[in-house]
Parts: C-alpha cells; structure tokens; sequence
C-alpha cells in the first residue's frame, strides 16, 4: 500500500510539472509573439522631420484603424533633425538619429527617450555620439540589446549598447567604409545608408550608396560587436547606389533600394553563411518617365505578398507582387504619394494602411491597402507637418 501511494504521489508530481512546464512555455511563446494579439483599434504613429523649417522635432499622431484616419500631430520631443526613428521590440523606449553638437563635438548623435505611457510623449534619457557624421538611420536588434546607426556623411556604421535605463552606451563598434563608385557627385566615398539585422539576429546588412555594395557583417548581440562576415558584401551594379533593405518575412528572400537609378534589387538569402546572391533588377518607374528621380524607402508587406518603394520625382509609391517560389518582383503599378518628395513610408503592423511622408509637400498621406491586388486607395485623410520624413507605429501603452 505505501509502494502504490508511492508510486501515485509520483504520477501527480510528474503531471504537475508538465502542466506547469507547458504553462510556462505558453505564457513565454505569448511574451515573444506580441504581434498575435488582437490589433488595437488605434495605433500610435510617431513621425521624424527635419527642423529646418517649421518643425520642431518628433510628433506623435493616431492611426484610427476603423476609418483610417490620423490625428493632427502633437510635438513629443523638441530635437534637432531627427530623421530616422527605431522603437524598443519590448520596452517603452525611442531612439532617433539627429546631426548635433552633442556628446563628442560636432557631428552625428543618437538620442535615446522614455516613452510616457498615457500620452505617448517623449523624456530625454540622453545621447551618445553616432561614430561618424551624417547619421541617416537606426535600428534596434531583436533582442532589444543594441542601436545600430548607419552615418551616411562618414560613411561607416556603428552599434550601441542599451543600457538597463534605456539610455545609450558608448558606441561599442564603430566600423569605416572604404571604397566609391561611378557616380562623380554622390559616389566619391563611402555612404552607409542604412543598418539591419535579420530575424535570427546573427548578421547585419547595410547598403552603402557610396560604394554600391550592401556589406554584411557577424553580429555579437551580447558583447555588441560587428565583424565583416565572409562573404563582407553582396555587390550592386555601377552607379545603383543602395539605400534601405528589407527581408521578406519567411527570411529566404532580401530586397534593396538603389537610389540613384531607381531600381530595386532582389536577392535570395542564405541565413546559415549570412550571403546574398542577386536574383533580380527591375526599375521603379513607368515606361516612358523621363524627368528626374531617386528612389527613397522600401517595405514588403506583411503577408509577404507585396512589395512598396518610394519615387522622389515621379512622386508615387511604386508597387510591386512577390513570387512565392522565387522571391522575384511583378510590377503591379504605381499610386500618386499625395504629395511631393515621399521619403520615408510605414505600414501598420496589420498591413493594412500605407502612410506616405511627403517631405517637399509637408504631409502624410493615408492610403489603404488591397489585399488582394496589391493597390493603394486613398481614405481622404492626411495630416500637415514640416518636412516628415519617417514614420513608425506602435501598439498604445495603455
């Protein structure tokens, strides 16, 4: 008798334990997916500018995802130039790149912010030298570890620690480019234009325009290190001059946007040696468009479907569909931005609003998304801001 209670003493540990195992496993893949979660019915949009004109710095609108309508923008964080934002994947916390005279003399910084949770405003937690002038973009790897920024007028990429705070450390990598292209008045030098990592936070690629190469390096999320991976680069044509970069979501798949002969690149991506290998060229513009133009920004789609890039000149959204089996584009057409100079566009996480920052023009423009066919309407709702040029969503806090 006391074997068998033994022995059924036993049993319930054991399913104890499995319960409580799974338990755990549930609650950790929910933290890790915050994406599956119903979608709010407004998003956050907090939109960069530059502050040479009547902007004051970053603003924050609401997205109503029902009418796809924004709110007028309120002012955040009074900052110099902050062009390009990256948001923390788990933490209240924001970081912009700007061109000040801050922490290291002249040159390029990066700020850091507290986001408050009630009105979405912005506290300052402060700034840490960029490691280079000029810096253009940022983003944050996915362990939420570390800024990288890409510093288009010095030409190199750098990586900084987030510390506990959400402040920034001093940049832990700082890696100059070397190198120029065929272009005599942008391709003289070195242009990182940009800096991601991919989905298993192992390599980190940045377009360089200068150099008409997207060079890739091993990332050490934990120690903070970028060390030029082998291959070092994927190679464009001459004079191409590559800007953003986006992975398409199942991660075999990786496109570019060359700047200066507005075209996008497609390539197949080998997550194991951190390569690219070309698939595909093909322009941005419609046949017969002769006036001047330079591509700006690039997103897939959610559903891995579309593609989107920006014409500065032709002034529209280029849109193209994504073969399945090959990862190679389609071009399905083009839709006006709505304004003049569309830089910087977004896409909500749920795929199914385009906001388009106008930066000549002076406002974002809201577009929904066919899902079926790719193509962009207008809801007919708009905001005005001096010189938007990024925007970024986000789930409200409260």
């Amino acid at each position: 008798m006391g074997t068998l209670c033994r022995t059924t003493l036993c049993w319930l540990v054991a399913l104890f334990w499995l319960s409580a195992t799974a338990c755990a496993l549930h609650c950790a893949l929910q933290a890790a997916e915050p994406e599956r979660q119903p979608p709010p019915a407004k998003y956050w949009v907090y939109l960069g500018t530059y502050t040479q004109g009547a902007s004051k710095g970053i603003y924050r609108s609401q997205l109503d995802m029902a009418a796809g309508k924004l709110d007028e923008p309120v002012l955040v964080a009074e900052t110099q130039n902050p062009s390009f934002l990256a948001i923390h994947p788990t933490k209240p916390w924001l970081y912009a790149v700007g061109e000040l005279y801050g922490p290291g003399g002249k040159g390029g910084a990066v700020s850091a912010f507290a986001i408050e949770p009630t009105t979405g405003k912005l506290k300052l937690l402060g700034q840490q030298p960029s490691g280079g002038a000029g810096p253009c973009h940022v983003s944050v790897d996915h362990t939420g570890g570390n800024v990288l920024v890409a510093n288009y007028g010095g030409g190199s990429v750098a990586c900084l620690p987030i510390k506990p705070d959400g402040s920034l450390a001093e940049p832990s990598a700082v890696i100059q480019h070397v190198g120029s292209s065929v272009n005599p008045k942008r391709q003289q030098g070195p242009h990182a234009h940009s800096i991601y990592v991919d989905s298993a936070n192992r390599f980190a690629f940045a377009p360089d325009l200068g150099c008409d190469k997207v060079f890739i390096y091993r990332f050490d999320a934990q120690h903070g290190k970028l060390t030029p991976n082998d291959p070092a680069h994927a190679t464009l044509h001459p004079g191409a001059g590559p800007r953003h970069f986006a992975f398409h979501p199942n991660g075999r798949y990786a496109y570019v946007v060359n700047e200066l002969d507005s075209t996008v690149t497609a390539f197949a991506y080998d997550a194991e040696k951190g390569a690219l290998k070309p698939l595909q060229t093909i322009g941005t513009l419609p046949e017969g468009f002769t006036g001047n133009n330079t591509t700006a920004d690039i997103h897939v789609h959610p559903s891995g479907k579309f593609l989107y890039a920006s014409n500065r000149g032709h002034d529209s959204i280029a849109i193209f569909a994504i073969d399945g089996e090959s990862g190679t584009l389609r071009r399905a057409g083009h839709q006006s931005s709505g304004g003049r100079t569309p830089r910087n566009f977004g896409l909500d996480p749920t795929g199914s609003y385009l906001l388009a920052a106008n930066q000549a023009s002076g406002n974002v423009v809201v577009f929904r998304i066919d899902q079926s066919s790719a193509g962009l309407k207008p809801t007919g709702a708009e905001i005005s801001l001096g010189a938007p040029v990024c925007v970024k969503f986000m789930r409200p806090l409260q």
